[in-house]
């Protein structure tokens, strides 16, 4: 058995268990919100995480504050999850993009609740900008995530499906040139609120973005929710395929105008960093990275320290060369 990882604290806990699931390490995480807090999200997690396994145990503390996790072999297949209120459906969706590459079944997730909040990425973003990123790294058979419904808080209602199929192992990638934005797409969305709010929004964010690139599009769903709600996501393409993005979603005592604006801006200062990938997408490109084969792999980033000249950072990485057994060779 593999050498027992023992980890302090809540944070980065998502990460932390999914890494533990592709490397079989078994990890014991102490001292999780010892001060009282019990947040019901992270409990949702630990089970979507049970369901996508086959043969891993789960052992919480009595206190909830400690966690011993021993990972199986990551199954795949028809998973059906309720996310509850409390966070998103993308904060339980995002890991799973990480696992299910190197899963036995095909992955054909099913989650309700929260397709938009202002803590967590929306569906969206991970639809339009995330997910299209898998392709580079070899990952392009029946990646798909569709929204059957759009919830918004407190009430969510919303649901999406995950679907991919499992690869045997990831290629490397060489994406270091990041082009110029040629154009800008988006979404805006609203909910049991005046039809008009999602004009208002796309009107703000034009009035800011056509300064910088006359080629805006936005699309207008029709939508039905259980709560009141609206938000606009944004994705800026480059001449190269870089996909950068920026979003808002409305919070209490905000007009149209404000999340428009805010959302516009938001992109804007993302595209301002440089880079091929966001800010919601770096991890999952530099996990990925690590997971390929044995060869060198370059992605052009945006700065983690401050370089005056390039304002930029290249990341280079050679791959573990991590392979999916439960994938045959074809």
């Amino acid at each position: 058995m593999s050498k027992l990882v023992k980890l302090e604290g809540h944070n980065y806990l998502r990460q932390r268990l999914i890494l533990a699931t592709l490397s079989g390490r078994p990890v014991r995480i102490d001292k999780i919100r010892s001060d009282d807090q019990d947040p019901e999200y992270e409990a949702t997690f630990l089970r979507l995480l049970e369901k996508v396994t086959n043969g891993s145990t789960i052992e919480i503390s009595y206190t909830g504050t400690s966690i011993l996790y021993k990972p199986g072999t990551i199954q795949g297949g028809r998973i059906d999850l309720d996310c509850g209120t409390e966070r998103s459906i993308s904060y339980y969706l995002e890991p799973m993009i990480a696992l299910a590459p190197f899963s036995k079944k095909p992955f054909v997730l099913t989650l309700r609740g929260i397709t938009t909040d202002h803590i967590d990425n929306s569906v969206d973003i991970i639809r339009t900008v995330l997910l299209p990123q898998l392709k580079r790294f070899g990952i392009d058979g029946n990646v798909e995530l569709k929204i059957n419904k759009r919830g918004a808080p407190p009430l969510g209602g919303g649901e999406i499906v995950f679907s991919c199929c499992s690869v045997r192992q990831l290629k490397p990638i060489q994406y270091t040139d990041e082009g110029r934005i040629k154009r800008i797409r988006g979404i805006a969305y609203c909910t049991r609120v005046s039809p008009q709010t999602a004009n208002r929004m796309i009107e703000a964010a034009r009035s800011l973005l056509n300064r910088y690139i006359p080629d805006m599009f936005t699309k207008e769903p029709r939508v039905e929710s259980m709560s009141p709600g609206f938000a606009l996501n944004l994705v800026a393409e480059s001449t190269t395929g870089a996909l950068l993005s920026g979003e808002k979603a409305a919070e209490p005592g905000m007009t149209a105008e404000d999340v428009g604006l805010l959302g516009a801006k938001i992109l804007l200062r993302e595209i301002s960093k440089g880079g091929c990938i966001d800010t919601s997408s770096q991890w999952l490109n530099l996990l990925l990275m690590v997971l390929c084969s044995e060869d060198m792999s370059k992605i052009l980033s945006f700065k983690i320290k401050v370089d005056e000249e390039s304002k930029t950072t290249l990341m280079t990485c050679v791959g573990i060369g991590y392979v999916n057994h439960n994938k045959k060779t074809t």
